[in-house]
C-alpha cells in the first residue's frame, strides 16, 4: 500500500480507535472463553457441561441477532458497541469475584454464558456495520483487511495468554480480561461519526427486512451463503486432536501448532491485502480463494507429514482470510447504510451457524467415515461449492471491481 494511503488510514482517529477496541475486546473474549471452559471442567469434570457452555452462548445469539440488527440501524452503533463491552466487563468482574470468594457454581457459569451470548448478539451487527461510517469507500477494503489482521493477532494471543494466566487460577484470567475490556471501553467511547437518528418503527417487518434484502440481492446472497456452506463443509478444526494424537502422532505441542496455523496464514494474507488490495476480477478471485481453501483441506486430510499438514492449514487460513475480506467489503458496499445493521445481523447468524454446525458435521462424518474421510469429504464439498457458485450466482462470479 502506498505510504500516503497507509498514513491516511492511521491518521483516521475514529477508525484507529475502532481497531484497538476490536483487538482488545476480542483478546479479552478469547481469554474469557478459555478460562470459563477450564473453570467449568474444574468444577464438574463433565464434557456435557463443557458443551452446554457453548450452547448457552450460541442460543441467545441465534434468537436475538436479527432484533439486534434492527437496533443497530436505529441507534448510534458506537454506543451500542460500548454498552456491550460494559456488560462483558461486568461479567468478567463477577467471575473474578466468584473465583476469589469461592461462590462460582455450574449454574452461575451457565447463566453468565447466556449473558455473554446476549452481549455478543448486539455487539456483532453494530461492530460490523460501523466500519463504512468511519472510512471513505475507497479505503474500505484496506480497513477491513487491517481489521482482519488485528483479529488474527487477538485470536492467536488471547487463548495463549489465557492459558498461561490460568496457572495462577481463574481469578487471574478474569481480572486480566476485565482490565483489557476496560481499555477497549476507553477506546470505544472515542469512536465518533455523524449519526442521523432513524425513526423507523419497530415491527416484525423491519426486523426481518435484512433477510428480505439479502434474499432479493443475489450478489449479497451469494457472498453470505458462500461462507456458510464453505465453513460448514470445509472446517477441520474440530478434528485436530484426532490428527495430533492418532494420525500425525505429534502430541499436545503439535496440536497447539496445528491450531495456530490457520490464524497465522490468515494474518499473513490480511497483511498482504492491506499492502496490495484487490482491484480487478474480485469475484473470480473470491471463488478461487474458496477453491484453494477446499484443496488445502483435502491435502491436510490426506497428509501424514507434520510439515505438509502445517503448511496446508496455513494455506486454509490465508485463503479464508482473502474470502472474508472480499466478501465483507462487497456486502458493505452493496448495502445502504440504513440496512447495514440488519444485513450484518444476517451475516452474523450465518457465520455462527456455519461454525457450530460445521463442528457437528465434522464429528458426525468422522463417526461414520473416520477423521480422514470426514476432512477429505469436507474439502471436496467446498470445491464443489466454489464451482456451483459460478453457475448459481453469476453477478458474484463476474464481479470485476469492488466499487
Amino acid at each position: 500500500m502506498p505510504s500516503s494511503d497507509f498514513s491516511a488510514l492511521l491518521s483516521n482517529r475514529p477508525y484507529v480507535r475502532y481497531w484497538f477496541t476490536r483487538v482488545s475486546s476480542v483478546t479479552a473474549s478469547q481469554m474469557l472463553m478459555v478460562a470459563i471452559a477450564w473453570h467449568m471442567y474444574d468444577l464438574t469434570s463433565s464434557a456435557w457441561d463443557l458443551g452446554l457452555v457453548g450452547l448457552f452462548q450460541f442460543l441467545p445469539a441465534l434468537v436475538l441477532t436479527l432484533p439486534a440488527g434492527h437496533v443497530a440501524d436505529r441507534h448510534h452503533r458506537g454506543r451500542i458497541l460500548t454498552l456491550c463491552l460494559v456488560l462483558q466487563f461486568a461479567i468478567a468482574l463477577l467471575l473474578m469475584a466468584a473465583s476469589h470468594w469461592n461462590f462460582a457454581t455450574r449454574e452461575l457459569i451457565l447463566g453468565i454464558s447466556v449473558m455473554l451470548g446476549v452481549a455478543r448478539a448486539f455487539q456483532m451487527p453494530a461492530q460490523q456495520s460501523l466500519i463504512p461510517l468511519l472510512v471513505p469507500q475507497s479505503m474500505l477494503q484496506r480497513a477491513i483487511a487491517m481489521g482482519a489482521s488485528g483479529m488474527q493477532i487477538a485470536i492467536i494471543c488471547g487463548p495463549a495468554l489465557g492459558g498461561l494466566l490460568y496457572v495462577g487460577g481463574p481469578a487471574t484470567v478474569y481480572a486480566t480480561a476485565a482490565a483489557t475490556l476496560l481499555a477497549s471501553i476507553a477506546f470505544a467511547v472515542g469512536i465518533h461519526y455523524k449519526h442521523t437518528p432513524n425513526a423507523m418503527a419497530a415491527s416484525w417487518e423491519s426486523v426481518l427486512a435484512g433477510l428480505k434484502f439479502v434474499w432479493q440481492r443475489k450478489l449479497v446472497l451469494g457472498a453470505t451463503t458462500l461462507d456458510l456452506f464453505a465453513v460448514l463443509l470445509g472446517g477441520a478444526t474440530a478434528l485436530l486432536p484426532i490428527y495430533a494424537r492418532d494420525i500425525l502422532q505429534i502430541g499436545p505441542v503439535g496440536l497447539g501448532l496445528l491450531r495456530a496455523a490457520p490464524a497465522a496464514g490468515a494474518f499473513l494474507a490480511s497483511i498482504a491485502l492491506l499492502r496490495w488490495p484487490l482491484r480487478r476480477h474480485v469475484g473470480p478471485k473470491l471463488l478461487a480463494a474458496v477453491a484453494v481453501f477446499g484443496l488445502a483441506t483435502v491435502v491436510f486430510g490426506l497428509s501424514r507429514s507434520f510439515t505438509l499438514s502445517l503448511l496446508a492449514l496455513v494455506l486454509t487460513g490465508a485463503a479464508d482470510s482473502i474470502s472474508v475480506v472480499v466478501r465483507s467489503t462487497l456486502v458493505q458496499l452493496e448495502t445502504p447504510n440504513e440496512m447495514r445493521g440488519r444485513v450484518s445481523a444476517v451475516n452474523s447468524i450465518f457465520i455462527g451457524a456455519s461454525n457450530q454446525l460445521g463442528e457437528f458435521e465434522s464429528g458426525a462424518t468422522a463417526a461414520a467415515f473416520g477423521a480422514v474421510g470426514s476432512v477429505v469429504f469436507g474439502g471436496v464439498g467446498t470445491l464443489l461449492i466454489a464451482a456451483s457458485w459460478f453457475k448459481l450466482f453469476p453477478a458474484l462470479a463476474q464481479r470485476d471491481r469492488m466499487e
